[in-house]
């Protein structure tokens, strides 16, 4: 006779709906495979009509990430060098005890500013995303941080120009006949939006890309427009010039729903295409010819990239093209108009994650791009930051000033935590490391800046270890720091409930309940053969039109979204701003480092996500740099080679890779391999500056200017 625990086990086979949890327009829905209580696979859902069954190569092996043999999975401390990587595992409750006890000691010294939060979207999760600490450091009176490192000047000029609308459905586009792609290399970063768009072409669209950089996208186009970086305003001025100028422009739009249409046509008098060819290096004939064939080709659409802004002038380059759409009367047809980030739509209750009415007024704030400055006494902070919370972000892969922000990580004096799944550059510095979950093994809902589509994130197995949800770890700190507001008591169940406006229109039809039986639905607007957001004008602006002459500009000047600064309305940057668009030239020019460096998002890592992963790393490869035939032979450099890229901020060394995809004078480096994989401990970001463009406070990435040389 078989004993019981003799008999083999019968595996039990599950699967659960997830959501893609990065920082990425596409926001798929996933399916998770689970077997005996382990995740052995994740694939796309087919099902889903942005997913279509397939996930990028960024998350494909997600399992992979779950199950990473370098993963943090109890709380730890430091116990050599900052820096060097070595700690030891302790409880819970020690490591909770010593933050509070940190924390107690340096706020009775300095007071609560001398704490900062650093975090942005390394989860994009309602619940554990981007505001998951908010209310905690605001309740701690801790300094607020401005997270501004990706579409912050975008978003104060397209509200400034459009307002807070989704602009065009996505789905839409396959009825757009004239499609630009400007500064978005889709198929590495937007990849489940290029079937639409290559539908659409099939269908007899033109399809249009306007990028420094030959890459992936810009091959599939039907006329790809080179352009010098940081030029991309003059050609959309350009084009407002002939568009004007030969009578091409929508009257009856212009007169019905646009504000201060004359002043802009006197504007635009002297942003000649023969003017423009000078800035952008685009012959002034094609210039023409692009405003004449968008003005004429209707429905007309653009799809600007994130990469748009990253340039002293990227938010008057962003005004000027959000005007475009109203000049020609793209909004009156489905898939006319502009597509920035459909994220408005979504109506994400922030303020119940927020919670902005616990600050203290007159609390400073401090953006994250200036984090090395601001550790290194540069800022002349009073008090000075002199303990460091760190989650859902990797600052020493995606801050400039790498080096000083290293410097700065290595102080003594300085108390530093940080949340994550692997010992990551940053975590290497700290003082205590904690375990975080991932996405397979937290609750969360997901919004999209990609499309229109709400996703429930449902758990598909226990946390491996002893790690928890960004949403446990702030209950735990609170709950450490006597904090007994009724917020962190909340239970994930809870905050799922707050996560969304469920009385809003746009979500009839939508509950939890209905999403845990679909996995996901689309916002209940109309379908994407009908959507029609602005026919007849209704801008969420305060003239309710397409506003040329910005009024929130010329009353509030130069202002930061209030999503990327824990809602704070204090300390906004203001000044006055011209209220029409025009051109702000690039910054940096050089003649000892006359290369212009564009650093984009990685095809295999999101920011600084995957970087440490063993598949990702080898399909992206070291970190590399591209350079145009003749400026590499004029450096006696060759393909396969290593050289140095620098400027007075930094070095880092690379792999140089000769090709004719770049212009010359333009170098390229993606962005998100991580320091301690680099050949010389430095990657793309040691070079970078710190300076904001003109709105937003955005970062200046593309705005960069180095020297390469042989090693």
């Amino acid at each position: 006779m078989t004993a019981l625990d003799d008999l083999p086990l019968t595996p039990t086979t599950t699967t659960v709906r997830a959501a893609c949890p990065h920082d990425c327009p596409d926001t798929c829905a996933m399916v998770v495979t689970v077997e005996n209580g382990v995740a052995t696979g994740v694939r796309g859902d087919p099902e889903h009509p942005i997913t279509r069954g397939g996930l990028c190569v960024k998350v494909n092996n997600y399992q992979d990430k779950v199950y990473n043999p370098d993963r943090v999975l109890h709380p730890m401390r430091r116990v050599g060098p900052k820096g060097s990587g070595r700690f030891e595992q302790i409880s819970w409750d020690t490591a909770l005890d010593t933050i509070a006890s940190e924390f107690k000691a340096r706020i009775a010294e300095h007071g609560a500013e001398t704490v900062m939060p650093v975090s942005y979207l390394g989860t994009q999760g309602i619940l554990n995303g981007l505001s998951v600490g908010d209310a905690f450091f605001h309740r701690l009176g801790a300094t607020i941080t401005e997270r501004t490192y990706c579409d912050s000047g975008s978003c104060t000029a397209y509200a400034a120009t459009v307002g807070a609308t989704a602009g065009v459905d996505p789905e839409s586009i396959v009825h757009s006949r004239y499609i630009i792609i400007w500064a978005c290399n889709m198929v590495s970063t937007n990849l489940h939006l290029w079937p639409v768009v290559a539908e659409a072409q099939k269908r007899g669209a033109k399809v249009v890309v306007i990028d420094p950089v030959r890459h992936k996208t810009a091959k599939r186009a039907d006329w790809y427009i080179p352009i010098r970086p940081g030029t991309d305003g003059a050609l959309a001025l350009a084009m407002m010039n002939v568009i004007i100028g030969e009578g091409l422009a929508d009257e009856d739009y212009v007169r019905d729903h646009t504000l201060g249409f004359d002043e802009l046509a006197e504007r635009v008098q002297q942003y000649t295409p023969e003017w423009a060819s000078e800035e952008t290096g685009i012959p002034a004939e094609d210039i023409r010819t692009l405003a004449r064939e968008y003005a004429t080709t209707d429905p007309s659409m653009i799809r600007i990239g994130v990469a748009i802004e990253r340039h002293a002038g990227g938010g008057q380059t962003v005004r000027s093209i959000a005007c475009l759409p109203a000049l020609t009367g793209a909004w009156r047809h489905v898939g006319g108009g502009l597509l920035q980030l459909p994220l408005w739509a979504h109506p994400v209750n922030w303020p119940a994650f927020i919670h902005p009415e616990m600050a203290t007024p007159g609390t400073r704030v401090v953006n994250q791009y200036l984090l090395g400055r601001a550790l290194t006494g540069e800022m002349e902070l009073d008090p000075p930051i002199t303990a460091l919370v760190v989650y859902n972000s990797n600052p020493m892969v995606v801050c400039p000033e790498q080096d000083k922000l290293a410097r700065g990580l290595s102080r003594e004096d300085l108390f530093t935590v940080v949340s994550d799944h692997v010992l990551t550059d940053t975590a290497r510095h700290a003082d205590i490391v904690l375990p975080a979950t991932t996405q397979l093994e937290q609750h969360d809902i997901m919004f999209s800046w990609g499309h229109f589509y709400v996703t429930l994130n449902t758990p598909a197995i226990a946390p491996e270890g002893e790690a928890v949800p960004n949403t446990e770890l702030f209950r735990r700190l609170a709950a450490r720091m006597g904090f007994d507001d009724p917020y962190f008591r909340l239970t994930d169940e809870q905050l799922l409930e707050q996560s969304y406006d469920w009385s809003s229109p746009v979500m009839e039809g939508i509950t939890l309940e209905s999403l845990r039986e679909t996995g996901w639905a689309r916002l209940n607007l109309p379908s994407p053969d009908e959507y029609r957001p602005h026919a007849d004008g209704g801008f969420p602006t305060p003239s309710g039109r397409t506003e040329f002459r910005s009024s929130a500009l010329e009353a509030a000047g130069n202002f930061v979204v209030p999503l990327f600064r824990q809602l704070s309305e204090e300390y906004q940057p203001g000044g006055v701003v011209d209220p029409l668009p025009h051109y702000v030239p690039p910054r940096e020019t050089s003649d000892s480092h006359p290369l212009n460096l564009l650093s984009p998002k990685s095809h295999a890592f999101l920011n600084s996500s995957a970087g440490d992963q063993a598949m990702q790393k080898r399909v992206q490869g070291e970190q590399m740099v591209t350079l145009h035939p003749a400026d590499a032979a004029a450096r006696d450099i060759t393909d396969g080679q290593y050289v140095s890229v620098y400027n007075d901020r930094g070095r880092f060394v690379a792999l140089a890779r000769v090709s004719d995809e770049v212009a010359p004078g333009v170098a390229v480096a993606p962005m998100g391999a991580w320091p301690k994989n680099a050949k010389d401990q430095s990657t793309v970001n040691a070079v970078n500056p710190f300076v904001f463009a003109d709105l937003g406070n955005a970062p200046t990435f593309s705005d960069t200017r180095v020297e390469i040389a042989p090693v």
